[in-house]
């Protein structure tokens, strides 16, 4: 495959997309991991995860202690997925060629790129919809700029995002800050809701609270090498698998816990809504203060999913179709993408943004089996040790099909159905049970079945490769 050249000026637009980054272009720091991190989850969408519990009778003090587990146990799955990058100097999902085959990735590929887009949409939406809920008129044109600054950031690339994280990083920790304090302190009495009346401790309740934490953060594993796979090659695997867990499960925990906070104090169902009462209520004119730097900070948020649904697109293209992807069919895919999440804001309407979290529920079974192959193959099957050229050749050593991946994605996915618990928001009703989830009072533990059985599977599958003949190719690869 051809590779493009990587610009590297500052305000240059990045040149490479889905093609391997040579170690000499790797200037990325294992110290911007950490807060890169920590940014993707401080911000209001996982504000929203803490009401969770509460919604289910749990009180704020049980439902951070489930949310802090949940996210750490998530977390750990993510922050494995991070040191890949380093070691192979490419994207999440296409190295999972090695383990699906050149076209059998497109099963993961679909999953990956729904929720993707769909989180936008549902990101977009949030900012929508409390804007609107504050100042009472049509916002969608926020949202308009949001998804246009979002794309303008995916567009300049890898180096850009990263300097925009850290500048929201900066921006957003005085507001969460000073949000905390005024929820925990009740400093913002005034503030319109009422205390949630009954909260108290319930197994069902802390479980769900447990599960929705943990599958929330296993939704990052499509991303993370995404953005550490310009670390230089010799980046330590501990230290960077530290610091993506320990960025994203400390800022997890204390949304989650501010989430619950203002559940319990307020009766609060939109985070933004609640965040300008909090704010007007200790100091007139405070509330809309905070919302603005609170949406104008959570923009590199926007672009992380875009960047990754493009990374994601090019892939599927490429399997389809073998291309060269560089700047400009990046380029091209991020405005394509914008413009169609555009439309879908443009679009949607109240209950078609309930759907769609049904929807994004769902799609996160599929993730799962997908994580439990890949991690295995990674660092219990191949250690680490691929023909990286061979990512890139449908005729190559990994094949177009690769039946063990598949096979164990298809029976981790079937076993998982039994014990779905799928929930629509609005209504509170459930949408589909599976026999034995009811059996435990609904608590949803699929996602856990799953990684044990696909990943339990694969391992056993995986005695058959030809390691042998592959290794050998990995030698003669690297001594050149």
């Amino acid at each position: 495959m051809e590779h493009v050249a990587q610009a590297s000026h500052p305000s240059a637009i990045e040149g490479r997309s889905i093609d391997y980054v040579p170690k000499h272009e790797r200037s990325a720091k294992l110290r911007h991991q950490g807060p890169f991190w920590f940014v993707g989850n401080f911000h209001f969408l996982t504000v929203s995860i803490g009401f969770v519990g509460p919604a289910m009778g749990l009180s704020a003090g049980w439902t951070t202690l489930a949310g802090a587990l949940g996210i750490m146990f998530g977390t750990v799955f993510m922050a494995f997925h991070g040191s890949q990058g380093p070691e192979m100097g490419l994207p999440q999902m296409i190295q999972s060629r090695a383990q699906f085959g050149y076209r059998g990735v497109v099963l993961a590929l679909v999953a990956a790129l729904f929720v993707f887009f769909g989180i936008n949409v549902v990101n977009v939406a949030l900012i929508v919809e409390g804007v609107h809920n504050i100042l009472g008129y049509d916002s969608k044109p926020v949202g308009l700029v949001a998804i246009a600054i979002g794309a303008l950031l995916a567009i300049y690339g890898h180096d850009a995002m990263h300097r925009a994280f850290k500048w929201s990083l900066y921006a957003t920790l005085p507001v969460y800050v000073i949000v905390t304090v005024l929820a925990m302190t009740h400093a913002g009495g005034g503030a319109a809701g009422t205390p949630m009346p009954n909260l108290g401790f319930n197994w069902v309740a802390f479980l769900t609270q447990f599960a929705v934490s943990a599958s929330y953060n296993i939704g990052y594993a499509p991303y993370v090498s995404d953005y550490t796979r310009y670390l230089p090659a010799d980046t330590r695997r501990k230290p960077l698998i530290a610091a993506v867990f320990v960025g994203a499960s400390l800022s997890g925990a204390w949304m989650i816990a501010l989430g619950a906070s203002l559940a319990q104090s307020l009766s609060a169902t939109n985070v933004l809504s609640a965040i300008y009462g909090l704010g007007n209520a200790a100091a007139p004119g405070f509330g809309a203060l905070l919302v603005t730097v609170a949406v104008v900070g959570f923009v590199p948020i926007i672009a992380l999913n875009t960047y990754s649904a493009t990374l994601t697109v090019l892939t599927g293209v490429d399997c389809l179709q073998p291309m060269t992807p560089g700047r400009r069919a990046r380029v091209t895919t991020i405005v394509a993408i914008s413009v169609l999440l555009a439309a879908c804001i443009l679009l949607l309407k109240g209950g078609g943004l309930n759907l769609l979290n049904l929807f994004l529920t769902t799609l996160l079974y599929f993730l799962v089996p997908w994580t439990a192959v890949n991690l295995v193959d990674y660092f219990f099957v191949r250690k680490g040790h691929y023909v990286i050229p061979h990512f890139f050749r449908p005729d190559g050593i990994y094949g177009s099909w690769q039946a063990t991946g598949i096979a164990a994605y298809l029976i981790g996915f079937a076993v998982m159905i039994p014990f779905f618990s799928i929930f629509d928001p609005s209504t509170g009703k459930a949408v589909f049970v599976g026999f034995i989830a009811q059996r435990l009072h609904e608590i949803d533990i699929a996602w856990l079945v799953g990684l044990i059985v696909s990943g339990g599977v694969y391992y056993r599958l995986s005695r058959k490769l030809d390691l042998e003949a592959e290794r050998a190719l990995v030698r003669a690869h690297e001594s050149v």
